[in-house]
């Protein structure tokens, strides 16, 4: 099946969000661009390494006097719910995290995640075959937005067991530090 390629030089939104309750949630990154809408469902895991790499990439960037990556004070950012039609292009597997610097602009690539096990990491970007890929480049204003809408996404979920750390189940939860008792 050819490659489908998702790319988004400048979009209207760029936002990582989640459907379902705490606990079954599924985590998306989602852009738009005028009318076309693209969602790619990634890990939690995977949103809070990219907020925390996307932290680093704006600090040193601030550090070298990008004037668009200093922090907005008192900005709340984006706080809608995702995009409709929420229709999943792929499972992301690999992201990727860039700065362009003829542009000024961030530029993060996901990657679908496929079932062979030797993927080439160095994929000739013209091959018509390969994984699907989703692009977008975005200024550092706008990551720092991003980074904002993921921490508060990610803190929605499941409060932690003041013991062992793991979410806690409204069912009650069999800690470990606890010898496998319950904890309500």
């Amino acid at each position: 099946m050819p490659r489908r390629r998702h790319i988004f030089d400048s979009p209207d939104r760029f936002v990582p969000g989640t459907v379902g309750a705490p606990g079954s949630r599924t985590f998306f990154l989602q852009a738009r661009e005028g009318a076309r809408v693209v969602s790619v469902s990634l890990e939690k895991v995977q949103v809070a390494a990219l907020s925390q790499r996307l932290l680093e990439l704006l600090e040193e960037l601030e550090r070298r006097g990008v004037a668009d990556a200093a922090e907005i004070e008192g900005e709340v950012g984006d706080t809608a719910a995702l995009d409709e039609p929420l229709n999943e292009a792929f499972r992301a597997g690999t992201l990727t995290l860039g700065w362009d610097t003829a542009d000024e602009v961030v530029v993060l690539e996901a990657r679908e995640l496929t079932d062979e096990e030797e993927e080439d990491e160095e994929a000739d970007e013209e091959d018509e075959e390969g994984p699907d890929t989703f692009r977008v480049r975005f200024a550092p204003g706008e990551a720092r937005r991003f980074v904002a809408r993921a921490l508060r996404v990610l803190a929605a979920g499941r409060p932690p067991c003041p013991l062992c750390g793991q979410p806690l189940d409204p069912q009650g939860h069999l800690c470990p530090r606890r010898n496998g008792h319950l904890l309500n």
